[in-house]
């Protein structure tokens, strides 16, 4: 009887999980308003009936789907290392985001749970990239902007395809941003007090 109850528990864990990659695809193809709970359902292989049973709505799945959108926050003792750190951290690589975070960024002006999402897991980047700033002042300022900086150039690399962000390589893209964010980190030089 053990053995049934785990057997029926695997195949629905797997079963969610496929649903949930499909829901990741759809939403990041089409945003959340144009994705239907029946072409989630038609593409993950099961009845739409099943879909409504596991997550209960459209937005629950679509919750469910972009969980994966808040990435760890940066740890840095330097700007050369709060730079490195934000550039990974906020996947400037840009081989391709996940589908969930594509997802997320497609929905967001469009759909205020997706928008309320984007604001919580944004928070909690600025909040942790802020406590990493090696600056002494303003250091939730410095944060938000080095995080929103690298939001605007996934969303026109990843969504907008850009043809300079496309064309540039991930390495050059990093390059040009570095001192940028290397400038956010520092603190400001003082005035000059040598009566020079």
């Amino acid at each position: 009887m053990t053995s049934l109850r785990q057997t029926r528990a695997d195949r629905r864990r797997v079963t969610e999980e496929r649903i949930l990659d499909k829901a990741r695809e759809e939403f990041a193809a089409k945003g959340f308003d144009r994705t239907t709970i029946r072409a989630v359902a038609g593409a993950a292989g099961v009845d739409p009936a099943l879909v409504m049973q596991y997550f209960g709505s459209k937005r629950e799945l679509f919750g469910r789907a972009v969980q994966t959108f808040t990435p760890p926050a940066p740890e840095a003792a330097d700007a050369d290392a709060f730079a490195d750190r934000m550039l990974a951290t906020l996947g400037l690589k840009l081989g391709g985001l996940p589908e969930g975070t594509l997802a997320v960024l497609r929905s967001m002006l469009t759909d205020p749970a997706a928008a309320d999402h984007v604001r919580t897991a944004l928070g909690g980047q600025i909040s942790g990239a802020g406590a990493a700033v090696p600056a002494p002042d303003d250091r939730e300022l410095r944060a938000a902007l080095a995080v929103t900086t690298l939001l605007g150039v996934t969303i026109g690399h990843q969504l907008l395809e850009l043809p300079a962000l496309c064309e540039a390589s991930p390495d050059r893209i990093a390059a040009l941003l570095r001192p940028a964010l290397n400038a956010l980190a520092e603190a400001a030089p003082g005035p000059d007090t040598t009566g020079a």
